[in-house]
This record gives structure tokens, C-alpha cells and sequence, in this order.
């Protein structure tokens, strides 16, 4: 697989991924479990490329302009950033004959991004443990990072038959 093709791959996983983790988000929410606000992460964002990275709480931060856009944008973009790094690490030749084991393995694993980075960021604390409920939200967080694991094979599998 030649570089150009491997990128292609790459920011078709992530964007696979990232959408099988968002029909998840769409499902939990239907059944009344809370999901982060994507207007949120936008907000998060534009304030970030403005130099100031820690809220004492992003839902009482200024709204910036089409934040629930770059919220999306910004999502997105992790989850092929995040496809980028899996194949980093395990080799683009992964993308061809991928396994579920690394995609399953590195998905529970970018949950410490949430948990160590953005909710600290945003005024949720480490591990969500300034929210009213911190353990059911690291629960959640964990859940939905393995249905991104799932999404990496997910979207690696059907791409490997469609270029097979």
C-alpha cells in the first residue's frame, strides 16, 4: 500500500470509527444517558486555538461562533488522528488484514485522552470527578471508547473488502 492510500485509509477508518461511535452516542442518548454536547468540544476548541486551554466550567465559558460545527470538526478529526496513531503503531499493513484485537485494545486506550486531557480542560476534572457523577461518567467514557475500538475494525474490515 503506497503512502497516498494508506492516508486515504487512515481518514476513512477514523471518519468509520468516529461514525459508528456517534450512531452509539445516538442510541444511549435515545435511552436517556447523557452524552457530551458536541457545541461543547467546539467551544473547548475555539477557545484552545485562542490560548486559553483550562475552564473551571466549558457549559459557563463565553459560546464562540459555529461552535457546534467545530465541535463536530474537531471530533472527527480526533478519530482519524486516532486511526492514524493505531496504524502507527501497529503498521499500515493492519489497514489490509486488520484484527480486532489492536483496534479494540487502542480504543479503550484513547479513552485516557478524555480522561486525562479534555474533561480536566473543560472544568470535569480527571476521570469526570467533578461532575455529579464521576464513576457512572468513566464508565460511559470507557463503553464508548470500546465502540471506537470496534468502529477502527469495523471500518478497517469493510475498507479491506472494498480495495480487496
Amino acid at each position: 500500500m503506497d503512502s497516498s492510500t494508506t492516508l486515504l485509509s487512515v481518514i476513512a477508518v477514523g471518519c468509520g470509527a468516529t461514525a459508528v461511535m456517534d450512531l452509539w452516542l445516538l442510541l444511549v442518548r435515545r435511552l436517556g444517558v447523557p452524552t457530551l454536547d458536541f457545541a461543547l468540544l467546539g467551544r473547548w476548541f475555539g477557545h484552545a486555538v485562542r490560548g486559553r486551554l483550562a475552564h473551571v466550567s466549558i457549559a459557563r465559558s463565553p459560546a464562540i461562533a459555529g461552535e457546534r460545527a467545530l465541535g463536530w470538526l474537531a471530533h472527527y478529526l480526533t478519530g482519524i488522528a486516532f486511526a492514524g496513531l493505531l496504524v502507527l503503531l501497529v503498521g499500515a499493513g493492519w489497514l489490509s488484514a486488520p484484527r480486532p484485537g489492536p483496534a479494540l485494545g487502542f480504543g479503550l486506550v484513547t479513552v485516557l485522552a478524555p480522561w486525562l486531557i479534555l474533561q480536566p480542560a473543560m472544568g470535569a476534572g480527571f476521570f469526570a470527578s467533578r461532575t455529579p457523577t464521576p464513576r457512572a461518567n468513566a464508565v460511559r467514557n470507557l463503553a464508548n471508547h470500546a465502540v471506537f475500538g470496534a468502529g477502527l475494525y469495523l471500518a478497517a474490515s469493510g475498507l479491506a473488502g472494498l480495495l480487496a
